[in-house]
């Protein structure tokens, strides 16, 4: 659906009810796509969970480019639509401008707090979720090298690339972790033939397991593994399913439930600051048909024994966003 679409659909739904308040949710995308099968992708999927369980419909856009996020977000917020749910830390800037604007709508942002009473922060413990893929991909590699491959290098996903590595020396304290990122801009979000040559480097230099938080570009990473028969760890959705047998397991970022929780609420969602992680399954390892055969009963009750420690306290997995500094890499 194109960006003039949605809104000349908004409008024309504003103008057969000129007083009336709408509670027709919209999720706006991120750059990437909601196909990009990682971050977008789990986004969509938690709205059309909510869409297909109630008969409901809602609004959505996917951006073309930096310009557009707070002339999309003004423009749903004045057709009435609510609550607005916006998938990426982008959007920060712009709904700090637009949100005071609008005092009676309510804005979902995932991945950044903006301290409006009209907003909802949802925050995730992605370096929870990574340190268990961290944990398996420790006791699958049969080198003592795996890699990682983030997209876009900021701190958030130096947070996941943190816990991935406190995982794997958690389990091998002699493993190598080659990191890479793909680039500065957010063009690294959607550049599979760059994350496929990151997987090939990392793979000459003794990597037999890959993780990709990468969003679209990680779909290269697990094309490039596949091809070269090593193991992937997938991000964000479930992407076990795109090389069966290939990819270890998938570091699932509970999007999907932010979206769904978020829409089911409707008006009367709650505002402040939510963290999802794996204590309310905001984050998850995804066993499935797809990958079963690779998941040893080791591998399982070491996942088992860490989450249950995570959740008490006893063990503790550095958040790299509240202190940019990781102990182990």
């Amino acid at each position: 659906m194109s960006l003039m679409k949605s809104f000349l659909g908004a409008a024309a739904s504003l103008a057969l009810s000129a007083g009336a308040t709408l509670a027709e949710p919209a999720l706006v995308f991120d750059l990437g796509g909601k196909f990009d099968k990682s971050f977008n992708e789990a986004a969509f999927n938690g709205a059309t969970r909510w869409a297909a369980e109630t008969g409901e419909s809602f609004r959505e856009v996917e951006l073309q480019s930096e310009a557009q996020r707070e002339q999309a977000l003004r423009r749903f917020a004045e057709a009435g639509l609510n609550p607005i749910v916006m998938a990426g830390f982008s959007f920060g800037s712009s709904l700090e401008t637009v949100a005071p604007d609008f005092p009676d709508t309510k804005f979902v942002i995932i991945d950044m707090v903006v301290d409006q009473p009209n907003v909802r922060s949802v925050v995730f413990n992605e370096h929870e979720g990574s340190y268990l893929v961290g944990m398996m991909a420790a006791k699958a590699s049969q080198t003592g090298t795996v890699g990682f491959i983030g997209g876009m290098d900021i701190p958030l996903i130096r947070k996941f690339a943190c816990g991935y590595v406190q995982g794997v020396k958690a389990v091998n304290p002699e493993a190598t972790v080659i990191q890479n990122m793909t680039g500065t801009t957010p063009a690294a979000w959607n550049d599979p033939v760059k994350g496929g040559e990151l997987t090939k480097a990392q793979i000459s230099q003794g990597a037999d397991v890959v993780y990709a938080a990468a969003g679209g570009t990680g779909v290269g990473v697990l094309q490039t593994a596949a091809d070269e028969d090593i193991l992937s760890i997938g991000v964000d959705s479930n992407q076990n399913y795109l090389h069966p047998g290939k990819v270890l397991t998938s570091m699932m970022k509970r999007v999907d439930n932010a979206v769904y929780e978020a829409f089911s609420a409707g008006v009367d969602v709650e505002t402040g600051f939510n963290v999802m992680g794996l204590a309310n399954d905001g984050v998850s390892v995804a066993i499935d048909e797809f990958n079963e055969p690779l998941i040893t009963d080791e591998m399982t009750a070491a996942v088992e024994e860490a989450t249950a420690k995570i959740v008490s306290g006893e063990i503790t997995v550095h958040d790299y966003m509240s202190d940019d500094s990781c102990p182990v890499m």
